[in-house]
């Protein structure tokens, strides 16, 4: 046998080792990653009771352009839960959100509110909570039709980190940062 020969067999044995690893990962679905870690993202005992937030909105450059405090109150009856956000913006705009979230007999979450776009779509694994929603965002005297990839990840202390990334035409235009902090 050649060296030519034995380097192509070898060449596609590895080729053929990697195709079924990446086939294989593909199946895994990003929250995946998560199973098992601790705390776990309880959606409905964390957004229950008082939360105290701050934020940061980055520009597609990493630049700082907004900032915000949030108060949140949520509530829940049996599956269903309602989330109440007052924002207080650093240049001193004021604005509430209202969400109703609603626990899916499969474990996934359904959330609506005023400024939504049809639903919002989430999931939690492990220590982490996933959302997926479209909003009518206004920037200035326009207003823009965004999609966040909303990422959560419950820490100690009743702490939980939140990373969106906002997305127009599958870009991620800006990005959000927020820090919550359930109050007692």
């Amino acid at each position: 046998m050649s060296c030519m020969s034995k380097n192509n067999k070898i060449t596609k044995f590895i080729a053929s080792i990697g195709l079924v690893i990446m086939l294989s990962s593909c199946k895994e679905k990003p929250l995946d990653y998560y199973k098992g870690t601790a705390p776990s993202a309880n959606i409905e005992t964390y957004f229950n009771g008082p939360i105290k937030a701050w934020g940061i909105v980055q520009d597609w450059r990493g630049r700082v352009v907004r900032r915000f405090d949030i108060n949140m109150v949520g509530t829940w009856s049996g599956d269903i839960g309602t989330l109440t956000e007052h924002f207080e913006y650093y240049d001193g705009a004021k604005q509430e959100r209202i969400w109703t979230i609603k626990k899916l007999l499969d474990g996934s979450y359904e959330g609506t509110a005023a400024d939504i776009i049809d639903k919002a779509q989430g999931e939690s694994e492990g220590m982490a909570v996933r959302w997926n929603y479209v909003m009518d965002l206004p920037v200035g005297d326009k207003t823009y039709r965004i999609c966040f990839d909303d990422w959560m990840w419950v820490m100690n202390d009743g702490v939980l980190i939140n990373r969106s990334y906002l997305k127009k035409f599958g870009i991620t235009v800006s990005e959000l940062t927020i820090f919550m902090q359930k109050q007692k």
